[in-house]
């Protein structure tokens, strides 16, 4: 495919999300992200937490998030201006900090509140394309809760992807997400899917983590990604260094999981688009 064509076509938007904390969210939105940049993706991350968790493990100091999310949210700054480069080549953060917190109450009477982000999303890609540059992949950092920021995020993606614990409440969580994700699609984003679920935290050596894999499998089929993020040490360690694990230790087998994800990712993204092409004949 051209460049030219790669330069027009939007990128595909995926919200990250389970408002279930502790579950590897953020940790996949970085790490998917930084894959993603490695094989060759032109990645652009969003940090929609308050938190500013995904910003903090990117190393983006608080002192550098001059223009954020909130900006971008609220409408004050285009998505173009609030981006940060990262250390990773080919990927690129608008960093969150505590004042997104705020958003909510301050969007709670504006008109066109859930889309705030969706149009700032068309505004960049449009910004994009005036300067003949590219980008595949929007990842949006959701918060570990069901709310405006969340539905912004969702009402701006094209897909879900779920992050899910390998533990025993994971599919009871996994039940609200869908019922969100359903409300969503009736109401706001009616093309919104789920782009898939993976599973994390993964110990082979744990009885419970293979039967939670087996029942995610059972009822969600091939919406489970193939790849399983194990827990791995190494993958709890670079965030306090401020690096992606792939850059903290690319041999170790969380590194080595996500890059194996982003693959899968590239490799569904390609055959959804054949799909269309095919039916568009």
């Amino acid at each position: 495919m051209s460049d030219d064509v790669l330069r027009k076509r939007a990128p595909k938007v995926i919200a990250i999300a389970n408002q279930k904390g502790g579950v590897g969210k953020t940790t996949t939105a970085i790490n998917l992200g930084t894959a993603l940049a490695a094989i060759g993706q032109k990645v652009v991350l969003i940090d929609l937490d308050p938190q500013g968790n995904a910003s903090t493990g990117l190393g983006v100091p608080k002192a550098d998030r001059v223009k954020t999310s909130y900006d971008v949210i609220v409408g004050q700054e285009k998505l173009i201006d609030a981006l940060v480069k990262t250390s990773v080549p080919g990927l690129a953060i608008a960093p969150s900090d505590v004042e997104l917190s705020g958003a909510e109450l301050e969007l709670a009477n504006e008109a066109q509140r859930s889309y705030r982000l969706k149009t700032a999303i068309e505004t960049y890609h449009k910004d994009l394309t005036d300067r003949h540059e590219r980008c595949d992949y929007i990842l949006i950092d959701c918060p570990p809760s069901l709310n405006l920021l969340t539905v912004n995020s969702m009402a701006a993606s094209h897909s879900v992807l779920v992050p899910l614990q390998c533990e025993f409440f994971a599919l009871e969580g996994l039940t609200q997400l869908m019922r969100t994700v359903d409300l969503v699609r009736n109401h706001l984003n009616t093309t919104l899917e789920i782009q898939g679920i993976v599973l994390t935290m993964y110990d082979s050596r744990n009885k419970l983590s293979s039967e939670v894999a087996d029942d995610v499998r059972e009822h969600f089929g091939d919406k489970v990604y193939k790849t399983m993020i194990p827990r791995n040490v190494r993958v709890s360690e670079a965030p306090s260094v401020g690096k992606p694990v792939l850059l903290y230790d690319l041999s170790c087998a969380g590194s080595q999981a996500y890059v194996s994800l982003a693959k899968e990712v590239v490799r569904q993204e390609r055959k959804s688009h054949l799909s269309k092409e095919s039916e568009a004949v």
